[in-house]
This record gives C-alpha cells, sequence and structure tokens, in this order.
C-alpha cells in the first residue's frame, strides 16, 4: 500500500512512524505545514512530523497552503499513492488533492464522529463532562469531517484526565486503527458508512479567554474547564491584583457544601486548598502564580498567608482579558 502522510504535531508522530515500519506500507512523502518560530526567542522550528520523517529518509513537503501549490499537485500524482492519510495536518485540502489517491483520503478524528466536528475535539468532551470519547478514521470530504466513517475506536474518560492525558492516548490508539482502516480499504473488507447527520454537534475553536474562572459555576464545571484546558489556553483566576493560574483540580467528596463568598479561600484540605463554587467546594492541588514557576497549592497558600475570607475574584469579561493579557505579559519578563 502506497501512502503519502499528511500531518503536523507530535500527536501524529507515533501514527507516521507504525505505517513506515510496516512491511506492506510504504510511505511514498510527508507533507507538512512550514517552519515557524515557536517560543519567546521565535526560534525557527520544523514540525515534530517532518522530524520523525527526516529520521527516516522520507521527502518532505512544506506548502504555505496545498490547495494553492500546483507544482506540489502535480508531484504527488506522479507519486500514484494508494491513499493519503492525513491526522492533524492543520490545512483544508481541495477536491483535485482528496482525488489523487487510489483509494482516496483517509483522516483521523480524535472523536467518535459525527459528535465534535471541528477544531477542538479532544477538549470538548471533557468541557462537557463526558465519559466517554474515542476516535474516527474517515474518508475525507470537503465538508468539515463530515466524511463516511471507516472506523472507530472508544475511548474512557476518567474524572480527572486533562486534555494533555487524552492527547496521549490518542496518540497511543490511533496507529492502529489508521493501519487497520487502510487495509480494510485496499482489500475491499471495510464499506464506509455515512454518518448520520441529526447527530452532528461541533466542537469550537477555543480562544485565550475561555480559561477565565467564574467561581459561579457548579464546581465539577469549572474543574473540567481546567483539565479540559489542560495544556492550552490553561485556566486562570485573579487574586491581590495579580493573575494566578490553576493547573490541578480535585472535586470535593462532600457534595453540596457552600460556607463563604464564591471564590473564597476557605482553607486546606486533602493535600489541597478548599475554593468556594455556585455549588459547593473545589479542592485547587496545584497552581502557577505570574513569573513563578507551577507549585502546590498548599505550598502557594502557606506562602501567601491567606487571611479569612480571602478569595479569588469572579471577573466581568473584559476585565477577565485584562487580567489574562497582564498575566502573558508578566510570564514573558521571566
Amino acid at each position: 500500500m502506497k501512502v503519502v502522510f499528511l500531518g503536523t504535531p507530535q500527536i501524529a508522530v507515533p501514527s507516521l512512524e507504525f505505517l513506515i515500519k510496516k512491511e506492506e506500507v510504504e510511505v511514498l512523502a510527508v507533507v507538512s505545514q512550514p517552519d515557524k518560530p515557536v517560543g519567546r526567542g521565535h526560534k525557527i522550528c520544523t514540525t515534530p512530523v517532518c522530524c520523525a520523517a527526516r529520521e527516516y529518509n522520507i521527502s518532505i513537503y512544506k506548502p504555505a497552503s496545498i490547495r494553492k501549490d500546483t507544482e506540489l499537485i502535480d508531484k504527488l500524482k506522479q507519486l500514484e499513492p494508494d491513499f493519503f492519510v492525513t491526522f492533524a495536518f492543520g490545512q483544508i485540502l481541495s477536491q483535485e488533492v482528496i482525488d489523487i489517491p487510489k483509494y482516496g483520503c483517509v483522516n483521523l478524528h480524535a472523536s467518535l464522529l459525527p459528535k465534535y466536528r471541528g477544531a477542538n475535539p479532544i477538549q470538548a468532551p471533557i468541557l462537557n463532562g463526558d465519559k466517554k470519547t474515542g476516535i474516527t478514521t474517515m474518508m475525507t470530504e470537503l465538508a468539515l469531517d463530515s466524511g463516511p466513517i471507516v472506523k472507530q475506536q472508544e475511548i474512557d474518560i476518567t474524572e480527572n484526565m486533562t486534555s494533555l492525558d487524552l492527547m496521549q492516548i490518542i496518540a497511543n490508539e490511533s496507529p492502529e486503527l489508521i493501519y487497520e482502516s487502510i487495509k480494510g480499504l485496499y482489500e475491499g473488507t471495510i464499506t464506509p458508512t455515512p454518518q448520520n447527520e441529526n447527530e452532528v454537534t461541533i466542537a469550537p475553536k477555543v480562544k485565550k479567554e475561555d480559561g477565565h474562572i467564574d467561581w459561579s459555576e457548579p464546581a465539577e464545571v469549572i474543574h473540567n474547564k481546567v483539565r479540559g484546558l489542560k495544556p492550552w489556553p490553561g485556566t486562570f483566576t485573579y487574586i491581590r491584583g495579580t493573575c494566578v493560574k490553576i493547573t490541578e483540580t480535585r472535586l470535593n467528596s462532600e457534595k453540596n457544601i457552600k460556607d463563604g463568598n464564591l471564590g473564597e479561600i476557605v482553607g486546606k484540605i486533602n493535600n489541597g486548598i478548599s475554593v468556594v463554587t455556585g455549588d459547593g467546594i473545589l479542592v485547587i492541588t496545584k497552581l502557577q502564580p505570574a513569573c513563578k514557576p507551577q507549585q502546590e497549592a498548599v505550598s502557594w497558600y502557606n506562602g501567601a498567608r491567606i487571611q479569612k475570607g480571602e478569595g479569588f475574584e469572579t471577573m466581568d469579561s473584559d476585565k477577565a482579558a485584562a487580567c489574562e493579557c497582564k498575566c502573558e505579559v508578566e510570564e514573558n519578563k521571566q
């Protein structure tokens, strides 16, 4: 099976390497995003998928827009691939590109389609408190994540699982599903199934300001936000005129307990600090003050000498955005 692999971030690397090592698969080329500046030093870096492909001496292409790169499109046609395999590529394909491979373009989407089409399928189920999600291979069509389903695999979501944890599970589980999908299509043992359009939900793009914590929300909603938005954009709040990132929380075993004002830090509990929310107590176990590394919440509490009745603030959206921006500026000075 002759394959061209289109992908960009680290989550796609295990799938690329898995296909490379399969004797019955020939990875003809890799297509990824262009190099770009990253980090505070704006160092020019190539993508993780490109780095992996280079180790195996596979041809690499990095178009600014694959739809508009006629020279690359001609090269891909000359390769006469059986499949395009796309996984977090980050560019929209044209119909001309989709039509190149003999058996079609197979995409790995990180949800149980038709649920959570769109930009953030990994974060969405955690943010919504779902107990399961999964991965889907599908035939690529022009419409957003709408193509027929090839194969699916469920993944359980545990109470404290973060998006980072789920991302790693997806990275580990995807290679076999992709391989089984293209093998089944190649051998004619799999017939793709149309998605049920009545069950479609969308996972919209996450914005930085979405990380602002509203302490009037229920404890479980805030807990889901903290773990769902980790590592990016992260969740933040405000105390004593300074931004604080909340990086790890736990639900309190005692339900419907509320003693104090919203956001008030009640005290130490279960290796964390207890904070009043809209329906009870949320336990913060780790946080990151501005310009400082992440630390245990209890250590921060002791050092900050929190007074009785003191707590985190819930702000309107404009003030929250200003707080978040200030936090970023302070961190960049470090």
